[in-house]
């Protein structure tokens, strides 16, 4: 009988980057979830982050995203990282831009690898670089009407 790791089903995908975008519409989770759907995969993690009532303690009135052009770029750019360091069968990122409301999904990113901790793992290597790595900046005016930019670089 062969070891676990002799499977193929245990390694990364040859081209798990299944779907990166920015978007102006609405994201959908059943979007991104199908995207990363594998049958070698044991372990699915998905983030969505979403637009609150609040940041800095003060309350957020209005939210909208703007981005660099080569934002898409460089978020494909942080997946085939996460790739390259985890055995990823699918991977998506995609993130909203324009206007949005409290309750809005701003981003969502999801991993499949066959097992649960890498997916975890790797999910939270994507998000947490996304954030820090790619030139998308979130402007919020809060009720006391004062206003701030937030950016990812």
């Amino acid at each position: 009988m062969a070891t676990t790791n002799d499977h193929p089903g245990e390694r990364a995908a040859e081209d798990p980057v299944k779907l990166i975008g920015i978007r102006d519409t609405a994201l959908s989770l059943d979007e991104v979830f199908r995207a990363v759907g594998d049958d070698a995969a044991g372990g699915t993690a998905l983030f969505v982050g979403t637009v609150r009532d609040h940041d800095g303690g003060a309350d957020v009135d209005t939210l909208a995203y703007s981005c660099h052009p080569t934002a898409e770029a460089e978020i494909r750019r942080v997946a085939e990282k996460v790739v390259a360091e985890f055995p990823v069968r699918a991977l998506a990122a995609v993130h909203r831009v324009g206007d949005l409301a409290v309750g809005d999904l701003a981003v969502v990113v999801a991993v499949s690898c066959p097992h649960r901790g890498e997916a975890f793992e790797a999910c939270r290597k994507l998000i947490d670089d996304l954030k820090h790595e790619v030139p998308i900046w979130k402007h919020q005016k809060f009720s006391d009407g004062t206003e701030e930019w937030v950016g990812a670089c």
